[in-house]
């Protein structure tokens, strides 16, 4: 049985993992300040299950508080830490960057120092799929040369990556830095497309379609994503990877707006806006590297991820809410 840290442990994906990793009969140790981005009592919602297992703890607080994470780690003798706490979203990272730079960037050089400072060896480190920028290539592979990325969210992350690697060079760490690929499936944050436009195709009102519909997004089932968290944590055969997590079948715009209304039986109402700044026009994994190194495999095709996703969204919105 492992003590594992997850950073960011309420959220979408931490909640997921440590679900997860719990299963596994791991110690599970979370850190999450439930920021007001969305709504606090989603997160509430995704922890409420675990509050009574003896094998899960929570701690409400910030990566940035050194004070909190020295507790943390002399009350623990944690093995793995999974860095999932960030400052999310691209556009909203055009608005306020140098918070961006505090959390993402300040925060993991805090959960490095404290790591160094308590001789934890492993951490899994969450990166984006956004640090490709615009990049042309057919597929996006983790050897391809990286210095534009396009939003301060990108940027944050690159420079975490860069943190991570300095820490492998210079200290006993060993690291894997995970690329996640637009990451969908029940407990999705709701400023994310796909559950902002649920929300608003069932209420009939319109959906902001940027673009003409062609950008691409390489869609990933949170339960791949878990898996290949999980399989991380027991690769050791470099002192630092950097490795895609992804779906492997993207899909347009269009092809999703589809796919949710044939699963919602509804058809949605397109407001056309132009493209953003900070977006990019298309995110396709190379998932061979995962695949070799931590056998991962994508089990849930984007339409089956859709359809879970809606009964799991039903089911916090029940009717008459949802409709």
């Amino acid at each position: 049985m492992s003590h594992i840290l997850i950073t960011g442990g309420a959220g979408f994906i931490g909640s997921s993992l440590a679900d997860a990793l719990l299963a596994q009969d791991h110690e599970v140790i979370v850190l999450d300040n439930f920021h007001d981005y969305y709504d606090p009592q989603l997160k509430e919602n995704n922890v409420a299950p675990n509050l009574n297992n003896k094998s899960y703890h929570l701690f409400r607080g910030d990566i940035n508080d050194k004070s909190q994470l020295n507790h943390i780690f002399t009350s623990f003798t944690i093995d793995t830490v999974i860095h999932l706490a960030a400052r999310a979203g691209i556009r909203p990272s055009l608005h306020d960057p140098a918070a961006y730079v505090r959390t993402n960037v300040e925060g993991t050089a805090q959960i490095l120092e404290a790591m160094r400072r308590h001789h934890v060896q492993k951490l899994i480190f969450a990166s984006s799929s956004s640090v490709y920028g615009n990049c042309q290539a057919a597929k996006f592979s983790e050897d391809l040369p990286l210095s534009q990325p396009i939003s301060p969210y990108a940027a944050t992350k690159l420079a975490g990556e860069q943190l991570v690697y300095t820490y492998t060079k210079l200290y006993d760490l060993q690291a894997v830095c995970l690329r996640f690929f637009t990451v969908y499936g029940p407990r999705q944050r709701p400023d994310l497309a796909i559950h902002k436009f649920v929300k608003l195709i069932e209420q009939g009102r319109p959906i902001p379609v940027y673009g003409d519909g062609s950008t691409i997004r390489d869609y990933t089932y949170i339960d791949d994503i878990v898996h290949g968290i999980i399989n991380s944590i027991y690769y050791n055969s470099t002192p630092y990877d950097i490795i895609n997590l992804g779906g492997g079948s993207p899909v347009t715009l269009n092809e999703m707006i589809a796919t949710l209304e044939q699963t919602l039986g509804q058809k949605a109402i397109i407001d056309r806006q132009p493209l953003q700044p900070g977006d990019v026009t298309k995110t396709v994994s190379d998932i061979s590297k995962a695949q070799r190194l931590l056998n991962y495999q994508p089990q849930t095709t984007f339409t089956q991820g859709i359809n879970l996703f809606y009964q799991w969204y039903k089911n916090l919105y029940p009717a008459p809410l949802h409709s």
